[in-house]
């Protein structure tokens, strides 16, 4: 074999940080042993995988096409390193998670999984859908579960479970009265604190809401459920969030929902996976179990 696993790690750290030190101290090596590695593998094969322009490095049409191949090998390699060492330990896992996704579902299937694989490392990132993407296509994460709609033709989107979002406010707003079910008018009339733009919640309200966007009067944009159910609570206006963030609030009274029967904020939970994945036995044991626990 005229590469060593050693060398596709230093392309791929590459690949990520765009400069030879940083990959180097990710994978804990001098700055010399990772550019020697990486000249190596070039110099093996006479190619050329990035375009370098001062210390930075960029991928070319070449290195964007070894790239998955590479990510797909390695995974294969660790996931026999582990077989051997622990007897198929399904290994660790670096999940993505929406907001909506990470603070209330995933905590769940994180416990299972690793109660059924003792040792078993999972590493979960909560952020909006855009950046969970963005992470995804890198190969960063192994998988995203996302709460938005993305189209890109080196994602695959999975259905994973439906859901909707809640109009909601404090027990004592003006709107809550009578529990009556709100107009376009009293939508444009309110003051609203939404989720920040690129999330998935924010996406699903925005298409809910067609043509009233431009009349809304939206007081504050925050990125986290809590702070704005906090808000909400405080009286400083209405929001809307999925109904899984809503379920303990809603029952205790502690927020009320505001029924708005002529909009449609139905949506679904996606997985977001790289279409050139290698799909180990741990990303397999994940998508069932979130499955199972719908």
């Amino acid at each position: 074999m005229r590469y060593s696993l050693r060398q596709l790690e230093v392309f791929l750290a590459c690949a990520h940080h765009e400069n030879v030190s940083r990959a180097a101290a990710s994978l804990n090596m001098s700055q010399s042993a990772a550019s020697t590695a990486l000249k190596e593998l070039e110099q093996q094969f006479e190619l050329r995988l990035f375009e370098r322009t001062g210390k930075r490095l960029r991928l070319n049409e070449l290195g964007r096409q070894l790239w998955p191949r590479a990510e797909e090998l390695l995974e294969r390699a660790r996931e026999l390193e582990q077989s051997l060492a622990v007897h198929g330990d399904l290994g660790r896992l670096k999940i993505g998670a929406t907001l909506t996704i990470g603070n209330y579902l995933a905590a769940g299937i994180m416990a299972r999984y690793m109660a059924e694989q003792p040792g078993a490392r999972v590493e979960l990132d909560v952020a909006n859908t855009a950046s969970i993407a963005e992470r995804v296509l890198s190969f960063e994460l192994d998988l995203g579960l996302i709460e938005g709609e993305l189209n890109h033709p080196d994602l695959e989107m999975m259905p994973w479970r439906d859901d909707e979002l809640v109009v909601f406010c404090a027990p004592d707003h003006p709107l809550a009265a009578g529990h009556r079910a709100l107009n376009d008018s009293d939508l444009c009339g309110a003051t609203w604190i939404l989720r920040e733009p690129g999330s998935g919640t924010r996406q699903t309200f925005e298409r809910a809401l067609s043509g009233l966007l431009p009349q809304l009067h939206i007081l504050l944009e925050l990125q986290h459920t809590e702070a704005i159910k906090r808000a909400v609570e405080a009286g400083l206006g209405i929001s809307c969030l999925s109904r899984v963030s809503l379920t303990d609030a809603l029952r205790r009274g502690s927020l009320v929902e505001l029924p708005v029967p002529q909009r449609d904020f139905r949506r679904e939970f996606y997985f977001a996976l790289h279409r050139q994945k290698y799909r180990s036995s741990g990303i397999e044991r994940w998508l069932e179990l979130c499955r199972q626990a719908v």
